[in-house]
């Protein structure tokens, strides 16, 4: 009665299965979730990729050897791989990292003594900024070395248009200039590079100060709070008096305000009207992140300067190329000086482009099916008994604010999170989904979010008190909603009833 479609997919292997440059991995149990958090030497043995922000893809590993013995580098230094000299630039300046050997190579490389704090810095620096070198380009350059015999088949765009036909979609998507639309290596990158831009621009003007609304994803939040001279933070979105307060005595110092529409995990939506009118009374730029949203499901062109979207989630849909982009709102003033956020992005690989080229062709058709499994699944959850909370675009709080922003009626983000009334290991390990690190794929992704992204707050009481202050539940699981049969989707959560 209850044999679905989906099968366990073990330990350690790739999502999607088989594919090398595939950015998550198979976590199919709440212990290996915690393991992979501990870092214990059994699951550093099974897990050999993962999401490439924050586990050294095996090419980029066997590439570092490579450049380790070309240039006979010693012992006392590790080989940081980037994506650009661009890149080493920025990470040897605020780390005053300078390689005493001369490295030739058509991506970033710098040497960083073993041993050291500078080290870990500089590693999770990367990390949040996400200048990561390309998964592809390791393999074409190991394949052109002979340290690989074989590169992964897979369907691409055509080299001399891939680019073109990447940056048209956006710009259709959007409803904005192709001008406008600047391809980074990663979202986080997106991210960044927007920030930056912003904080270059407004210090001349005196404004310094980053306002952050909204629980947001943990590395958005980590370069807002490590890079930025001073941050502020409301965590309520649905509590604009108090932001509005706090403007009218610190708008000369705010130089943006940055947000998710919804946010991750909890799928809250601000009231955007209310909020770009604060923007505009207050002359405040509003930097949108709408890779929730997408721009199939909601207009945001009348309220954000600056879009941000990881290109690694719906618009890929296959989890297979880490990519971002900056979109500069042909409506916003702030559009005319495009080369001030432009010129801190890398190009993304060209392999990176032809494969998303092919895939976002699907964009908008994926997104719509996602949607309509949406509904759908919250309805069955609705009347689930073993379902506690679901945490979904329409949640009564902040329906009216996302409704207000629906391109149609077919238009809910395709994330729903909930915790149950039964044991949340008992259930997480039971489902046979894929489970395992980011969203937006064309198959149904589960994750357990609090663990995977907040792991430090679990583990100690004054994290859990955090997580309770700001209304994030421990045992929490995210659902990114595929393009299945609903029916077998339905199917496989009815397992959690036997």
């Amino acid at each position: 009665m209850y044999k679905t479609i989906f099968t366990p997919i073990p330990c350690g292997q790739t999502l999607p299965i088989n594919n090398i440059h595939a950015v998550s991995v198979s976590m199919p149990e709440l212990q290996d979730v915690i393991d992979y958090e501990e870092q214990t030497p059994k699951i550093l043995e099974k897990i050999k990729s993962a999401y490439p922000r924050f586990v050294m893809h095996p090419y980029l590993k066997l590439l570092a050897s490579h450049i380790k013995e070309k240039y006979k580098i010693s012992n006392a230094y590790e080989v940081v791989l980037l994506s650009s000299q661009k890149a080493v630039e920025v990470v040897s300046c605020k780390y005053f990292i300078h390689n005493k050997i001369e490295i030739n190579e058509p991506f970033g490389v710098i040497l960083v003594q073993n041993g050291t704090t500078q080290l870990n810095k500089v590693l999770k620096f990367i990390q949040h900024v996400g200048y990561n070198l390309s998964s592809r380009l390791a393999q074409d350059y190991l394949f052109d070395v002979g340290l690989l015999n074989i590169k992964h088949q897979e369907e691409l765009e055509n080299k001399t248009i891939a680019k073109e036909i990447l940056i048209s979609n956006l710009a259709i998507a959007y409803n904005q200039p192709i001008k406008n639309i600047c391809l980074t290596p990663s979202g986080m990158n997106a991210v960044y590079c927007a920030l930056r831009g912003l904080k270059t621009i407004q210090n001349r003007n005196g404004k310094n100060k980053l306002i952050q609304l909204g629980w947001l994803y943990l590395d958005t939040m980590n370069i807002v709070e490590h890079y930025f001279d001073e941050n502020k933070i409301f965590y309520d979105i649905n509590n604009l008096d108090i932001v509005e307060d706090y403007l009218k005595i610190n708008a000369h110092t705010i130089s943006a305000i940055i947000t998710e529409i919804p946010t991750n995990p909890l799928l809250q939506t601000v009231d955007l009207p209310r909020l770009k009118n604060l923007c505009l009374k207050y002359n405040i730029i509003l930097v949108i992140d709408a890779t929730f949203a997408t721009p199939f499901n909601m207009d945001l062109k009348p309220y954000a300067d600056i879009y941000v979207e990881s290109l690694t989630k719906f618009a890929c849909g296959n989890a297979d190329v880490l990519m971002g982009a900056i979109i500069l709102n042909e409506n916003s003033k702030i559009s005319m000086i495009s080369q001030e956020f432009f010129k801190h992005a890398d190009i993304p690989y060209i392999k990176d482009i032809q494969r998303l080229a092919f895939e976002i062709k699907n964009y908008k058709n994926r997104v719509k099916i996602i949607s309509k499994n949406t509904k759908a699944l919250v309805e069955y959850f609705q009347k689930a008994d073993f379902i506690d909370e679901i945490f979904y675009c329409l949640n009564p709080k902040y329906a009216s604010n996302y409704k207000k922003l629906m391109i149609d009626e077919n238009s809910l983000t395709g994330i729903i999170s909930v915790t149950f009334k039964k044991d949340f290991k008992e259930i997480y390990d039971k489902l046979n989904f894929a489970k395992g690190p980011s969203l937006g794929t064309e198959f149904t992704l589960l994750m357990p979010y609090t663990y995977l992204a907040h792991y430090d707050l679990i583990t100690s009481q004054k994290g859990n008190d955090f997580l309770k202050k700001i209304g994030l539940p421990v045992n929490l699981l995210r659902i990114s909603v595929g393009c299945e049969d609903i029916n077998e989707i339905i199917k496989e959560f009815e397992k959690i009833n036997v």
